[in-house]
């Protein structure tokens, strides 16, 4: 029986679909979100096999607290899922300062500081999974999301070099990127104005946000079925180093890489032309 830390359990996300899934298959659940009260009355149908906690990953202090709560109820946390964050839109020229550092704080830096509270004890045991939540975005630049992006293109490399550190010690890595799912991620654009102090930015801005606002509740991604995957996933063999969720997604993720390999290619005798002439 593993325990799962899971952040970002906003009920109707991807944090209580992990949490179902996982206790589907027998497992135990510390569940945290900042505010819990919806959270305690869906727990009480699992009994003692989860525990809920107030957690706002911005602050490091709430994070190492949280984590030594879950080790000491369940004695070990053996699966981190980094589920917290959001995105706001923006262009890369206008975006408010503030807002660009907040994103940052939420969707990147706050995964470093989880992540770095539980692997001393996933160190001692020579065990244990991460799984990161990254997005589409995080492999294609989204316009209108462009430090949404940024934050997901860290994730991933940070993912991608934590995963190699940690491998010799007997942990797994995973970056997981969902395209459009059917959670609560839209549902809030509906109330936010676009925010631009650069007019020419304004009307790409509005299309953002009108997509976004049209497809709340009509996204294809069902959040169960795809925390599903990602525990298929883990329990393979050879696990993937990165699970695309979405047929959308890995469409779009597919012809993303075969484009930005065909366009480096195009330009091989350039990138080779750079270095010091061969001796012989």
């Amino acid at each position: 029986m593993r325990t799962w830390f899971i952040t970002g359990g906003t009920p109707g996300g991807f944090g209580s679909a992990y949490a179902e899934a996982a206790l589907d298959v027998g497992d135990r659940v510390v569940l945290t979100a900042r505010r819990v009260e919806r959270l305690k009355e869906w727990a009480q149908a699992y009994g003692d096999r989860v525990l809920i906690l107030p957690l706002d990953v911005t602050d490091d202090q709430q994070v190492i607290d949280a984590v030594k709560a879950a080790e000491r109820h369940f004695g070990a946390v053996d699966v981190l899922v980094n589920n917290a964050g959001r995105g706001w839109y923006g262009s890369i020229e206008g975006m408010a300062d503030d807002a660009v550092r907040q994103m940052f704080e939420l969707n990147f830096f706050s995964v470093l500081s989880v992540t770095r509270a539980v692997l001393p004890g996933m160190r001692a045991r020579r065990r244990g999974w991460i799984i990161n939540m990254s997005s589409v975005a995080g492999l294609r630049g989204v316009t209108g999301f462009g430090y949404y992006s940024a934050s997901k293109f860290a994730v991933e490399a940070v993912t991608e070099v934590l995963r190699n550190e940690v491998e010799p010690l007997g942990i797994r890595v995973m970056a997981v990127e969902p395209g459009a799912f059917r959670t609560r991620a839209y549902a809030g654009f509906a109330d936010e104005a676009v925010d631009e102090t650069i007019a020419e930015y304004q009307p790409m801005l509005q299309d953002v946000r009108s997509a976004m606002v049209d497809q709340d509740g009509k996204q294809p991604g069902d959040p169960q079925r795809g925390a599903r995957a990602v525990i298929a996933a883990m329990a393979q063999a050879s696990p993937p180093h990165r699970l695309v969720l979405g047929s959308g997604a890995f469409d779009v993720v597919v012809k993303t890489i075969e484009e930005n390999l065909a366009d480096i290619r195009t330009s091989e005798a350039l990138s080779r032309r750079a270095d010091f002439p061969a001796t012989v």
